[in-house]
């Protein structure tokens, strides 16, 4: 697929990603997109634009549960209290297991959930979005960012590596992009002032009808 990109004001990708939305309240907004393809810094930005926002990492979810398996965990455990208006503080059954300290934090009455990671739009979750996005990144800029957070060991180079021919099988079998109400720009030369605009596809929604 070929994108024709346009610079826009991060403010009115908000007020776009409301209109998508409708007034069902919290709003569910997938951003899914290659690993390292720009998905968290995104995530922030709109949960800090978006009125009552907040961004759930599903790497959280993921962790030692499966790269794309989480599915059940965002529909039974996280949605039905963030839909109640309820403060979320869950610890997926695999920290427990596992020991691992904290849990996954959410406020209470939020507007908007930001729902972030590889997959964050797979079939399985679909129904539940209101409006998918799909950061589009070129590859030597995701293979260059996936390579610095291997050295800083973030992941193994094993656990790197299984991730990959995960996340490699269902991009080719799913084309997750072709099913976004929304494709953005997520490589570094693509982007103007970082903390003010985004670099959007033009007429995606257009295009796709």
């Amino acid at each position: 697929m070929i994108f024709t990109w346009r610079e826009l004001p991060l403010a009115d990708l908000a007020h776009r990603i409301e209109e998508l939305a409708g007034a069902a309240r919290p709003a569910v907004i997938g951003l899914n997109g290659h690993s390292s393809s720009g998905k968290t810094t995104l995530g922030h930005q709109l949960a800090a634009t978006l009125p009552d926002g907040a961004v759930l990492h599903t790497d959280d979810l993921a962790w030692h549960q499966g790269v794309f398996s989480w599915d059940s965990l965002l529909i039974n455990d996280v949605l039905p209290v963030v839909r109640a208006g309820a403060a979320l503080s869950f610890r997926p059954p695999a920290w427990v297991v596992r020991g691992r300290e904290g849990a996954i934090e959410l406020p209470s009455d939020l507007h908007y959930l930001i729902l972030e990671g590889v997959g964050s739009t797979q079939a399985s979750v679909r129904a539940e979005l209101a409006v998918a996005i799909w950061v589009e990144t070129d590859e030597p800029t995701r293979l260059g960012r996936d390579a610095e957070r291997v050295a800083a060991g973030e992941i193994s180079t094993a656990s790197y590596e299984g991730w990959m021919a995960e996340e490699k099988a269902y991009v080719t079998a799913h084309r997750p992009w072709e099913d976004a109400d929304l494709v953005i720009n997520g490589g570094d030369s693509q982007h103007g002032d970082r903390h003010g605009e985004v670099v959007i596809a033009e007429g995606w929604r257009k295009l796709r009808s």
